[in-house]
């Protein structure tokens, strides 16, 4: 399945409190709730005005179809073609 690496422009996402980031994950959520088990999230990284997600999905348009679920934006999608890491130098 792919992976997908989608950009959120939040301003002051690196501001936002543990209660604020937990009332997103749960909108997330039920939005994945809506959509069933074919899109999953793995993972988010917060900075200064930007979230960036990693998610599972069988295509862009269900990626998009779970930011407008939740009410988030999805500004940049990208599908990930390769993944590398320090091993990848051996």
């Amino acid at each position: 399945m792919p992976k997908f690496i989608i950009e959120r422009e939040i301003p002051d996402a690196g501001k936002l409190s543990e209660r604020d980031l937990k009332a997103i994950s749960q909108k997330s959520c039920r939005a994945l709730g809506e959509l069933g088990s074919q899109v999953q999230w793995l993972q988010s990284y917060v900075t200064g005005d930007k979230i960036y997600c990693v998610y599972i999905a069988p295509s862009e348009e269900l990626i998009r179809e779970h930011a407008k679920l939740g009410g988030f934006p999805a500004n940049r999608v990208s599908q990930v073609t390769a993944i590398i890491d320090p091993t990848t130098a051996e």
